[in-house]
């Protein structure tokens, strides 16, 4: 038998936030006190109303098929979140229930992108967004952002990638893995140069938009001028604790609803029952719970960022929003200690890993090669004593 696989999947780069996760369970499962901060994920439970709803569901035999693009009771309450929390309008058949927001992104770029068409993505970039457009045959075309302009493209600088082939834009606000959010003014001037080019369909990743220090947050989405080819990607896992139970959602021009219905009626189906039920607990309620998390997030935020003010040639931004610190890490390149030599951010990582038992992620999987990433999104003790880890092997390093 041949065990060929397909070249679609053998150009697909494998998940290095996933890659190091395993690295620490395996560490860990040795005995190895490994502290992982390379995940997104809170640590804190589900909020005990949303389990509940759970719960009546499952005693209610509420276990059958759903329809394809989510029950009608929870995409009628992601309309009315959308025009409370956003003051943006859509109908019931323009928002589409998928299985987390990855699934919801990955959707939207199989109905919109073409063989060859072009997809700008700043960077830093979520690691998967540029394997979603290889598995849509399109083109990355990456926009660097550093450190200096708090890792946000200009208006200049997408004007200045767009080409006559150029079919979306792709970006997170707040960013992951930076944390850095547009403000309305700079997501204003993006949509005036989107405005003159009618062929570009925005996909604006808004999963950690109730984890936000600075304010309100901001959509791309409310400018008249681009409303209509903006696709808005949400989801519960961040802003309610809810990972594990998979559920993301688009707002969408209706004919790209309509696309993303129809490919996932032939892929996936409607996503799981009882956590669609639980999704409409989250999303009726107040935030009283998502704030509180919100908060403990920025004194973990303010924590960590303390803790690099010791660490000798570690430069950060004061992310606005998400669970991440982005550091710029370029300082160690060319150090050793021992017989290991940091060339780039994943030797660094690495080196991290053996020798502070800390998981962090090199910045290469986001695109931008002087930077480690690593979620504070764990408890205050345990963050305390990675950073001080951190700092006592970076010191050994000459």
């Amino acid at each position: 038998m041949s065990e060929k696989i397909s070249t679609r999947i053998n150009s697909l780069a494998v998940s290095q936030t996933l890659a190091m996760a395993q690295k620490s369970r395996e560490l860990q499962s040795q005995g190895i006190d490994v502290i992982n901060l390379s995940v997104g994920e809170p640590d804190f439970p589900t909020p005990d109303h949303i389990k509940e709803a759970a719960k009546k569901a499952i005693d209610e035999n509420f276990s059958y098929y759903t329809p394809v693009p989510g029950i009608p009771e929870l995409r009628k309450a992601i309309v009315e979140k959308f025009k409370r929390e956003n003051n943006l309008d859509y109908t019931v058949d323009q928002i589409i229930v998928s299985a987390g927001a990855k699934h919801s992104i990955a959707n939207v770029l199989a109905c919109v992108v073409d063989v060859g068409d072009e997809v700008i993505i700043p960077a830093p970039y979520w690691v998967s967004y540029v394997e979603m457009v290889k598995l849509a045959d399109g083109v990355n075309v990456i926009v660097p952002a550093g450190i200096e302009n708090d890792f946000k493209i200009t208006p200049e600088q997408l004007e200045a990638a767009i080409t006559p082939k150029t079919r979306a834009f792709l970006f997170s606000s707040p960013s992951n893995p930076t944390g850095s959010l547009y403000t309305k003014d700079e997501l204003k001037a993006l949509a005036d140069v989107f405005a003159k080019h009618d062929n570009i369909i925005i996909i604006s990743d808004e999963i950690y938009e109730h984890i936000n220090y600075v304010g309100k947050h901001e959509s791309i989405a409310q400018f008249e001028n681009v409303k209509n080819r903006t696709v808005v990607v949400n989801g519960v896992s961040k802003g309610y604790a809810m990972t594990g139970w998979r559920i993301g959602y688009i707002g969408a021009p209706l004919w790209i609803a309509k696309a993303c219905n129809k490919l996932q009626g032939q892929v996936t189906s409607g996503v799981c029952s009882i956590a669609q039920k639980a999704a409409t607990a989250a999303l009726t309620h107040d935030l009283s719970t998502t704030y509180k998390m919100r908060e403990a997030f920025k004194r973990r935020r303010d924590l960590v960022l303390e803790k690099t003010k010791d660490i000798k040639g570690m430069k950060t931004s004061v992310p606005g929003g998400a669970f991440y610190i982005f550091a710029d890490v370029t300082y160690y390149f060319g150090k050793s200690y021992k017989d290991t030599l940091i060339k780039n951010p994943e030797d660094l990582s690495l080196y991290l890993l053996a020798e502070a038992h800390v998981a962090t992620v090199s910045g290469d999987a986001f695109g931008d090669p002087n930077c480690l990433r690593f979620s504070y999104a764990t408890a205050d003790d345990l963050l305390i004593k990675a950073m001080d880890r951190i700092k006592n092997a970076l010191d050994k390093l000459s």
